[in-house]
């Protein structure tokens, strides 16, 4: 197997908070459809704080491209923190990608 083919086979899990303006926007569903577009797994969901809180699964280069997508948001949006922290693979997810409450 070449490098670059074990490099795209690696998956990444990664829990992400992110504040602004992101709530009343349809950032959720934007967010399920560039997850959906990529072949992400996981699950987005509002926070009562006013932060929108996701659970990003896919290879290195899906999540690290969705990342990009969470620090510009959806078009309403205004986005001014993405926190990320690496999680292992505990939680069983959705076989897709799901909005939450």
């Amino acid at each position: 197997m070449s490098d670059d083919r074990s490099r795209d086979s690696r998956r990444r899990r990664v829990r992400v908070t992110i504040s602004g303006h992101v709530q009343g926007v349809a950032f959720r569903y934007h967010t399920r459809h560039q997850a959906r577009a990529n072949e992400i797994r996981g699950w987005v969901r509002n926070l009562p704080d006013g932060r929108v809180e996701a659970l990003f699964d896919g290879s290195e280069d899906e999540v690290a491209s969705i990342l990009r997508w969470c620090s510009r948001g959806s078009p309403l949006s205004r986005v001014t923190g993405v926190k990320t922290r690496d999680e292992e693979a505990l939680e069983e997810l959705p076989s897709s990608f799901d909005i939450r409450g």
